[in-house]
């Protein structure tokens, strides 16, 4: 059973599909907002991204990423409260074709319907995102580390509910 300490993280993870996504390129950090979608054991973040963004070449080129997730900013009080979850791990392209992506495809489209024909063009490509580390900061003196693994199993607990 996840600890009930990890589930807010997880709940943010799960309620959310916008986030950061941090790439290395040509040696130097690059970012980039994208749409994600959480795979149904909450081990992974499904992306499709087109190769005519530097993020998505960067990504092919070095694996290594990072995605921040937050709380939406309503504008009113101080931002610095707001939740927020950082992920950092690996994202390795998927075969099209395989099992692999075929669960990630029918994840990304479960979750963003209208995605589904840009499965179809050439230049995208579908990425599996696995966080090895995340950092939750929860507000102020409220932050915790997990694994991916503690996180996915406070992800799968938190559906429970």
């Amino acid at each position: 059973m996840a600890s009930e300490t990890y589930l807010p993280p997880a709940r943010l993870l799960a309620g959310s599909r916008w986030a950061a996504l941090a790439v290395v390129h040509e040696g130097a950090p690059a970012a980039a907002m994208t749409s994600y979608a959480l795979a149904p054991d909450g081990t992974a973040l499904y992306v499709h991204l087109s190769q005519m963004a530097l993020h998505t070449r960067a990504l092919l080129e070095e694996p290594r990423a990072a995605f921040v997730v937050s709380a939406p900013d309503s504008g009113d009080g101080d931002p610095q409260t707001l939740p927020r979850l950082s992920l950092s791990g690996v994202a390795l392209a998927l075969v099209p074709g395989t099992p692999a992506y075929e669960a990630g495809q029918a994840a990304y489209v479960g979750r963003f319907p209208g995605a589904e024909e840009r499965f179809s063009l050439a230049d995208f490509v579908l990425f599996r995102f696995e966080p090895a580390e995340a950092r939750w900061v929860g507000g102020f003196a409220r932050a915790l580390r997990m694994t991916g693994a503690q996180l996915a199993e406070a992800v799968i607990e938190a559906a429970k509910e």
